[in-house]
């Protein structure tokens, strides 16, 4: 699957410090020690609707990191899948009589075009679940294999007690999943289950929904074995940091590790998993179910500025919940304005100690508030208390311009 175009990033002068991020199942901050290129995986879109900003936010605050790497020195292979055949791409089809294929590709293009205008980088690889069948396939076999995958009725299923590990990504105890598990996609009271927590790693062919063939039988994928089958085969075990949204610590992120930890023993599925806040408006999280969303391409549409957008979701840190409102919108489309006058100036305030401050934000825990923070002090500082510009660095625009698109991703 094609992912979208690349924008080009100006290379910064300085070298960037080592990226430390914050760990779920250690809870602390943990310093990346990439060997060769960082390996980042960062699960995608089901594309059943369009792009609404608690997506955004997870984008972008990846694509921070993204960028912190290869500030300090490094090459990046980041890898995105896109569950382009679930139930929820299937309810929907149904619901708006369109076929599930054109649905999948009509939103999935709307996604990369979010993803284009907010200047997101785009995975190396970009692998939808419909591609990944015969990886998945093979990796339900080396599970197998393993002992770890039993039948009922046409489904199959992943023990999780085959993981002696399971349960230390997300840190919860069972009473917690057994609580959450069937609000995020399980099935505990289903009969002939060994246990309330195993999860679909293959469901059979059901009248009406798509399936393939395979040594099971017909069916598809299921949600949790796509990503790991993909982050297995482009990325290898124990890569460098597992991300998503916070929502997806349990099961999704769990149940990955797991797969991925007995098909291969001794070697982590991630060395971190990384989590980011969720994004509420009116007083709840967004969601599709709730109906609270604020669409990236609806803001697009409405002549928002899409660097406005970006900079309003940098301007929470990336691990907050928070609530999205158009006021703060707005306020980042003033202050954009201003950002844009320094920076025309030509001349400003001296750029090295906001180059130093940013870069050094970022490399801790992606702290983009605090990175924003630096900028709004600079340009305060080059357009002064009267509109009169400090002119005692005269290549400071250059140098912050840079800075940004490089750093934050913010082209002005």
């Amino acid at each position: 699957m094609r992912a979208w175009p690349a924008p080009e990033i100006p290379t910064l002068p300085v070298k960037g410090p080592a990226v430390a991020l914050h760990d779920t199942p250690r809870g602390e901050l943990v310093t990346t020690t990439p060997t060769g290129a960082a390996r980042l995986y960062v699960c995608g879109i089901t594309p059943y609707d369009a792009t609404h900003m608690g997506h955004a936010a997870t984008y972008v605050a990846y694509d921070l990191l993204n960028r912190a790497w290869r500030s300090a020195g490094h090459d990046v292979t980041y890898v995105q899948n896109v569950t382009d055949v679930d139930d929820p791409l299937l309810e929907r089809a149904t619901k708006v009589h369109v076929e599930w294929t054109a649905l999948a590709e009509r939103e999935t293009e709307l996604f990369r075009q979010d993803m284009t205008a907010l200047r997101v980088l785009p995975p190396a690889e970009y692998v939808g679940a419909v591609e990944s069948i015969p990886l998945v396939v093979a990796l339900v076999e080396r599970l197998q294999a393993a002992g770890a995958v039993y039948r009922v009725e046409d489904d199959l299923y992943f023990s999780v007690t085959a993981d002696p590990a399971f349960g230390g990504e997300s840190g919860l105890d069972r009473e917690a999943m057994l609580r959450i598990f069937p609000e995020r996609g399980g099935d505990p009271a289903r009969p002939g289950k060994r246990d309330p927590l195993d999860c679909v790693v293959w469901r059979g062919e059901r009248e009406g929904e798509p399936s393939w063939p395979s040594p099971f039988g017909p069916g598809r994928p299921g949600w949790h074995v796509e990503c790991t089958a993909i982050a297995m085969e482009h990325l290898g075990g124990a890569f460098d940091v597992q991300a998503g949204g916070s929502d997806l610590v349990f099961p999704h992120h769990e149940m990955c590790a797991g797969h991925a930890q007995v098909a291969e023993p001794g070697t982590p599925f991630a060395q971190v998993y990384s989590h980011a806040g969720m994004v509420a408006y009116d007083g709840e999280k967004m969601s599709k179910s709730r109906g609270n969303l604020v669409f990236v391409s609806a803001l697009r549409n409405s002549d928002v500025d899409p660097m406005a957008i970006r900079a309003t979701l940098l301007r929470h840190h990336y691990r907050s919940d928070w609530e999205w409102t158009d006021a703060e919108l707005f306020d980042n489309v003033d202050r954009l304005a201003e950002w844009r006058k320094a920076i025309a100036l030509g001349a400003g305030a001296p750029a090295e100690p906001v180059v130093t401050e940013v870069l050094a934000a970022l490399a801790d825990d992606l702290d983009a508030p605090r990175a924003l923070a630096a900028v709004d002090a600079w340009v305060d500082a080059t357009l002064g208390t009267h509109g009169l510009a400090d002119t005692s660095d005269p290549d400071a625009a250059r140098s912050v311009h840079v800075l940004l698109d490089a750093a934050l991703g913010l082209a002005l």
